[in-house]
C-alpha cells in the first residue's frame, strides 16, 4: 500500500529556522531561548508568543515517533502572532522538540507506507520518555529533558499545557488531566470536516471517563488501571504537573493513517473471547521476535544502543499485557474499543521487530532478511485490516491546531468562572 503524502514532516533543525525567523520578525513580541539540554547535549528551545502573565504552553515532540506535532506547533505559532485576539490576555510558548535525542533517531520524515514508516521507526523505553520518566523513575535519576519541562511549567505556570501527539494508524482524540466542558462537540465537528474518524475507544484511555465521543478524562488517584501490568501511569507523567499551579494538561492524538474501525460505537458480540483472541496473536507475535533476537545476540557482541533498548522494553512489556487481556475484565465492549485493542496489539511486536531490524542491519547481521521480510509482512497486514488511508498532513494539522485553540478558548473560559 503506497500513500505518498503530500508534504514531509519538518526536522528539529527546520523548526529551529521557523522559529528564528518568527523571533526576528518580530523582536517585540516573540522571543527564543535555549531552556535545556538532552542527554546527548541537543539543545532545548522555546520559542514564546507575547507577554500576558497567563500562559498556555504547547509540547511538541515528546514521542520521535509522532511527527505531526512539529508541523501544528510551526502553524499554530504563525496564527498566534498573525491574529492579535488569540495574544490577547495569554501569552504562548511553544517548546520545540521535547526529545531531540530520539527526533535524531526516528528516520520517516516522509513516510509512503507503514512499511517504509516502521523501516526508520524509533521510539525509546518508557524511563527515557520526558513526559513518562517521573512514573517509572525515582525524583533523582529523571533525565534532563524531564526536568527542562518541569522547570518550564515551574516557569510559566499555564493554566493550560498542551502536548501534541499521534498515532501511526487509528483516529483522533483527546486526553485531559481534568475535563474541560464543551470541547467533545467542536472537537468531534472538526474531525468530521477533515475526514478523520474519532477514536471513540482508545486503549490508551481504557477505562477512563469520557465528557463526550473521543475526549477523555484521566481518572484519579486511587483509581485501578485497566491494564494493570502497565509499569507506566498517566497520573505520574508530566503531564499532572500543571495542576500544582491550577492548570491541566490536553494531550491531543490526530491519525497519520486512518481507520474509521476505531469510530463505531456498536457493542461487540462477545468483548472479552476478543480479547482473548487478540492476547494470543500479541504472545505469538511477540515469541517470533523473541526468537529473532536470541539468535542474533551472541553476533551483536554485547550492543546496548537506544534503538536494542527499545526493542527489548517493548516485549518485555508484552506477556504481563496479554495476561491482563486474558483475565481481566474488558474496559469497554464497544466495536471501537475492541478494534483499538487490536490496533494496539499489532502495534507492539511490529516496533520491537522494526527497531530490531534495524540493529541487524547496522551490523550486516545474516537474520536482517528475513527480520525485514516479517516488518512488511506484518505492516501490510496492519494496514489491510484496517483499511488504512492516508490523512493529508495538512489535515492532520488542521484538526490538531483546532483542537489546541478549542480546549485554551474552553480551558480559559472554565478558569474565569
Amino acid at each position: 500500500m503506497s500513500l505518498l503524502p503530500e508534504l514531509r514532516y519538518p526536522s528539529v533543525l527546520e523548526l529551529l529556522a521557523s522559529a528564528r525567523a518568527l523571533a526576528a520578525s518580530e523582536p517585540g513580541l516573540c522571543a527564543l531561548r535555549q531552556v535545556g539540554r538532552s542527554r546527548a547535549g541537543r539543545p532545548l528551545h522555546l520559542l514564546s508568543v507575547g507577554h500576558a502573565q497567563r500562559s498556555v504552553l504547547v509540547v511538541a515532540g515528546a514521542h520521535a515517533n509522532e511527527p505531526t506535532g512539529g508541523s501544528t506547533l510551526r502553524v499554530l505559532a504563525r496564527r498566534v502572532l498573525a491574529e492579535r485576539e488569540l495574544r490577547t490576555g495569554t501569552s504562548w510558548h511553544f517548546l520545540l522538540c521535547a526529545d531531540p535525542d530520539g527526533a535524531a533517531l526516528h528516520v520517516t520524515p516522509a513516510p509512503r507506507s507503514l512499511l517504509d514508516y516502521h523501516l526508520g521507526f524509533y521510539r525509546p523505553t518508557g524511563a527515557e520518555q520526558p513526559e513518562w520518566s517521573p512514573s517509572v523513575l525515582p525524583p533523582d535519576r529523571l533525565p534532563p529533558e524531564t526536568r527542562a519541562l518541569t522547570g518550564l511549567i515551574d516557569e510559566l505556570r499555564p493554566y493550560l499545557q498542551v502536548t501534541l501527539h499521534g498515532t501511526d494508524l487509528g483516529g483522533s482524540w483527546v486526553q485531559l488531566t481534568r475535563d474541560v466542558p464543551g470541547l467533545a462537540e467542536p472537537f468531534a465537528k472538526s474531525a468530521a470536516q477533515l475526514h478523520i474518524p474519532v477514536e471513540t475507544g482508545a486503549s490508551d484511555a481504557a477505562g477512563w471517563p469520557a465528557s463526550g465521543p473521543g475526549v477523555h478524562v484521566m481518572p484519579g488517584p486511587g483509581t485501578d488501571a485497566a491494564y494493570p501490568s502497565m509499569p507506566d501511569d498517566a497520573r505520574h507523567s508530566t503531564w499532572y504537573h500543571a495542576h500544582r499551579y491550577g492548570g491541566l494538561t490536553a494531550v491531543v492524538e490526530v491519525p497519520m493513517w486512518a481507520s474509521d474501525l476505531v469510530d463505531d460505537p456498536a457493542p461487540h458480540p462477545a468483548p472479552a473471547a476478543a480479547m482473548r483472541r487478540l492476547a494470543g496473536r500479541l504472545l505469538r507475535d511477540s515469541l517470533e521476535v523473541e526468537r529473532v533476537l536470541a539468535e542474533a545476540l551472541p553476533r551483536l557482541d554485547g550492543a546496548d544502543g537506544p534503538l536494542l533498548r527499545a526493542a527489548r522494553w517493548a516485549l518485555e512489556l508484552i506477556p504481563g499485557l496479554a495476561e491482563d487481556w486474558t483475565h481481566t475484565v474488558p474496559a469497554a465492549s464497544t466495536m471501537a474499543y475492541v478494534g483499538s485493542v487490536d490496533a494496539f496489539g499489532r502495534r507492539l511486536p511490529l516496533r520491537a521487530a522494526a527497531m530490531l531490524l534495524r540493529v541487524l542491519r547496522e551490523s550486516g547481521d545474516r537474520a536482517a532478511p528475513d527480520l525485514e521480510r516479517l516488518v512488511a509482512t506484518w505492516s501490510d497486514a496492519f494496514a489491510r485490516r484496517f483499511r488504512a488511508r492516508w490523512v493529508p498532513l495538512d489535515h492532520q494539522v488542521e484538526h490538531q491546531s483546532r483542537t489546541v485553540l478549542l480546549a485554551a478558548q474552553q480551558a480559559r473560559e472554565q478558569a474565569d468562572q
